[in-house]
């Protein structure tokens, strides 16, 4: 398996390792919200919403999309499942496994 798909992982587990993006996921789950929607369920500030947002668009996430003066968040599905995909491949036993590799592990 390629070296960066650790890389990859980390940053979206990073992204979703706070309890609030981790929150507004579930939201998004559901379907396209507005981030005047996504504020009214938190105690946050718009900046603060701005920069959770662009963490987890950066680590392609979430989508967004301006509408006049506001911004709509949706999923990213097609991310979500290769992101699972790829856990789901470093969770399994598989013959290329780096257990089963002589090379010493960079970190």
């Amino acid at each position: 398996m390629c070296e960066n798909i650790y890389e990859a992982i980390s940053k979206k587990l990073k992204a979703i390792s706070d309890q609030k993006r981790l929150k507004i996921v579930d939201m998004l789950s559901c379907g396209e919200l507005c981030a005047c929607e996504i504020l009214e369920k938190f105690d946050i500030t718009q900046p603060t919403l701005s920069s959770d947002m662009k963490k987890l668009e950066e680590a392609k996430l979430v989508t967004s999309r301006r509408q006049g003066k506001n911004t709509y968040y949706t999923l990213n599905k097609k991310a979500l499942e290769h992101f699972l995909e790829q856990l789901e491949y470093i969770f399994g036993d598989k013959p290329d496994c780096i257990c089963h590799s002589e090379e010493k592990l960079d970190y």
